[in-house]
């Protein structure tokens, strides 16, 4: 044989004294082969391409997979009303970007069904046209997440989710570490009384800066916690003031606004006498006239990696990958150093 011949499956059915639909069975991986193919012709299979150091056409088993080289979307939100924009645009943009790259059509998924709850598995579920899917939202159904895990359709969750009856793979940005970053510049500028306005519990987003604020406060004074959000601006102002908190840290960006403009108005100045963290960056800040100190959440660069983890699930039937990136902190002019402490 030629040195510089490319190999074939025809090449190798010889060699081991096969079939060329033998060689192909166990290439791929086919469920039957183990069945209907003897462990001794298998490994005779093997034992060619051992010796001969062939190599699969990455694109003829992808036609044997019946590949259609289209990937879902699903979002338990919609995602173009021009009030989610501000959290959906950049994961769209960077899924587009990784799938044109990849060779990939995307198919949006609504979850039509006659409900008002966005279902991935509803009545008229058109999930099998897509060779995956790339699943997003605040909060996922967790019985949906459970049957997805136990099944055998790949699918990548963009942002953190915990186990469903099993590890579910997913590309998600590291709250914990960027809050917890946070906190200690806080410290760095003086900061012993900090206030926090968020809930605690709830999706894992929220869970995860939670964790990363009360693991990294050691040594200050949690003087106030609002757990609800949307409340207020003027009675989350005096509740703050009222408690001595020097630094308060806010998980919704409206809620820090609110709070801001209304310091604003009463001639409070901020961050002279109270420093404001949003705890994620959010798209619209720069339309309240107001940088906050926040952190950046990579969502583009989220995106495009479930997009890449996905592909890999869908033609490698590569192992269960959770991935988190960091969240780099945003300067912004809201946290400065605390007022010295009056005798």
């Amino acid at each position: 044989m030629a040195a510089n011949k490319r190999l074939t499956q025809r090449d190798i059915a010889r060699l081991a004294g096969v079939s060329q639909a033998t060689v192909s069975l166990v290439l791929n991986g086919a469920a039957s082969a183990e069945g209907r193919i003897p462990q001794e012709t298998r490994d005779r299979v093997h034992k060619a391409i051992r010796e001969t150091g062939y190599v699969a056409d990455p694109v003829a088993r992808k036609m044997a997979k019946g590949l259609n080289r289209i990937l879902g979307v699903f979002t338990y939100e919609p995602a173009f009303p021009s009030a989610q924009a501000d959290f959906f645009t950049p994961f769209l943009l960077g899924i587009e970007e990784a799938a044109q790259d990849l060779g990939y059509d995307l198919l949006l998924l609504t979850g039509a069904a006659s409900g008002t709850e966005r279902k991935i598995f509803g009545s008229n579920t058109r999930l099998r046209l897509a060779d995956g899917c790339l699943i997003l939202g605040r909060e996922f159904d967790h019985r949906e997440l459970e049957r997805l895990v136990a099944g055998d359709y790949p699918f990548v969750a963009v942002g953190r989710r915990d186990d469903a009856g099993g590890p579910v793979p997913y590309v998600g940005g590291d709250y914990a570490s960027g809050t917890a970053a946070l906190v200690d510049r806080a410290r760095e500028l003086g900061h012993t009384r900090i206030a926090y306005v968020g809930p605690s519990g709830g999706a894992e987003s929220i869970i995860d800066r939670w964790a990363g604020f009360s693991g990294a406060i050691a040594g200050l004074h949690l003087v106030a916690h609002i757990e609800e959000v949307g409340q207020d601006g003027a009675k989350n102002l005096d509740f703050l003031i009222a408690s001595g908190a020097t630094a308060v840290f806010f998980t919704e960006l409206a809620d820090a606004i609110q709070v801001d403009a209304v310091a604003r108005e009463r001639g409070i100045d901020v961050p002279g006498t109270l420093s404001i963290v949003v705890l994620g960056n959010h798209i619209r800040a720069a339309h309240t006239g107001r940088r906050f100190t926040s952190y950046s959440i990579p969502r583009e660069a989220m995106a495009r990696a479930a997009t890449q983890m996905l592909v890999r699930r869908v033609e490698d039937d590569a192992p269960i990958e959770q991935i988190l990136l960091p969240c780099e902190p945003v300067e912004g002019e809201t946290l400065g150093p605390a007022l010295p402490t009056k005798n």
